[in-house]
């Protein structure tokens, strides 16, 4: 399954202009952001935020960290969209790179962008070396083995 570029999240016809741009680190529960609202729409829980300016900052922090992971992660030019596998490796690990690098206590996504703006002056100043390092390390949980009904999770021998 594809995701669609961060710029036509507004023209899907089930999202809206306010997206959240991390959304699936939020959803896999990596991250929390306190600009984060959640909206269900039918079957779907969606993610807005609710800052024009804070969504404006987390564009330009995923496009960075999409440019420089590219060839690290092996990921397509910059028009064309990711497999989920790769959006959530880029935002979860990117997120927790950015995390370590600014020895944040808290994994708030609006926090540590306002934190980094702070220390670095710009998005595009933060270490990002260190942080591509991260994010190539980051592995997504194991999925729970569900046993049968009836059946004992202690093997027998």
């Amino acid at each position: 399954m594809n995701d669609e570029p961060a710029d036509s999240a507004a023209s899907s016809c089930c999202e809206s202009a306010s997206a959240c741009v991390f959304a699936k680190a939020l959803h896999a529960r990596a991250v929390r952001c306190e600009l984060a609202q959640r909206r269900a729409i039918a079957e779907r829980d969606l993610i807005e935020c609710t800052s024009p300016v804070a969504r404006i900052n987390c564009q330009t922090l995923s496009r960075i960290a999409r440019e420089r992971a590219r060839f690290t992660l092996k990921l397509p030019r910059s028009e064309a969209p990711l497999m989920h596998a790769q959006a959530l490796r880029l935002q979860c690990g990117g997120l927790l790179g950015l995390q370590q690098a600014l020895q944040s206590a808290e994994p708030d996504v609006h926090r540590m962008v306002v934190l980094a703006l702070e220390r670095h002056g710009s998005l595009v100043a933060l270490p990002w070396d260190a942080i591509v390092a991260a994010l190539a390390q980051w592995q997504p949980r194991k999925p729970r083995r569900l046993d049968p009904p009836g059946s004992t999770s202690r093997s027998r021998g």
